[in-house]
């Protein structure tokens, strides 16, 4: 006899899924390679979420949901799953970012989070996890989302000229990763604009910082060292982030520029390259 590991649904939101997972599987009188092969998966991916040993997607949930027509309830609930995989010491800033509405952000390394490609990201990730990058990834992905609602958050992001230069991943992951910091362009929503090495001097030399400001909450600030991320209210804190940011953004050049700049790069160094017996073709 197959021993069934049994799981407490109030463990954790992961623990949760599978447990209501296998539980509305069995109530549709469906085995788990029954499920698989409607919702197009193995039915050993489908044990290994119904027992808590692999994280769902948003597109297995969703796939769930028109299987077992559960009127989108795994869609609703693997927004939670996901973000309980992110770091515990980012879970509580990712829980404020998610309700802000207005985001400043200076980034002096990386691509900013919310703007990062998928590909982009897992370069990223693999360089410091030693769990499952899959599920990083896709926690990262789930962040995003929140500039998909109907009412967004206005993000107002300044990355160093450093972050364009910087090989993550491969020529084409960057090639992707700066095409797509070029589809913001005509949002609303978004702006991004690039502090050029140009400017010399600034006043963020000391590293990345976001300013998160809430209809009615106090603003806050984050920032990240070697081993975790650290918020804080404190009023003092606030105003000299909001100057530092004032200035970083003056310092920057306007977005229609920094688009240019963004495509001359992605042109200049991530752009196909001929080899050296290659010719033309015009």
């Amino acid at each position: 006899m197959v021993h069934v590991r049994e799981l407490d649904p109030n463990a954790s939101p992961l623990d949760y899924f599978g447990y209501e997972l296998r539980r509305k599987r069995e109530a549709a009188e469906l085995t788990q390679k029954e499920l698989g092969g409607v919702v197009f998966c193995t039915g050993s991916l489908i044990g290994q979420i119904e027992t808590a040993m692999k994280v769902p997607t948003r597109e297995f949930a969703e796939r769930v949901d028109a299987a077992l027509m559960t009127d989108g309830f795994f869609s609703r609930l693997v927004g939670l799953v996901l973000k309980s995989q992110l770091p515990s010491w980012f879970q509580p800033y990712a829980e404020m970012e998610a309700k802000a509405a207005y985001i400043s952000t200076y980034q002096a390394q990386v691509v900013y989070g919310l703007l990062q490609t998928e590909e982009y990201a897992r370069a990223l990730l693999e360089t410091g996890l030693k769990g499952n990058v899959d599920e990083s990834v896709a926690a990262r992905m789930e962040r995003q989302r929140i500039l998909e609602r109907e009412q967004p958050p206005l993000a107002l992001v300044v990355l160093d000229e450093a972050v364009l230069h910087r090989p993550i991943g491969s020529p084409e992951i960057m090639r992707r990763q700066l095409d797509h910091l070029l589809s913001f362009r005509n949002q609303r929503w978004v702006r991004v604009q690039v502090l050029p090495f140009e400017a010399g001097e600034h006043a963020s030399l000391a590293g990345s910082f976001n300013l998160l400001r809430f209809e009615k909450n106090p603003d806050l600030v984050y920032t990240e060292d070697l081993i975790a991320g650290h918020m804080t209210a404190n009023p003092e804190t606030v105003r000299e982030a909001a100057l530092r940011y004032a200035s970083v953004q003056a310092s920057a050049l306007s977005p229609r520029d920094s688009a240019a700049l963004i495509a001359r790069v992605m042109e200049e160094r991530y752009g196909e390259q001929l080899g050296p017996d290659a010719c033309a073709v015009a």
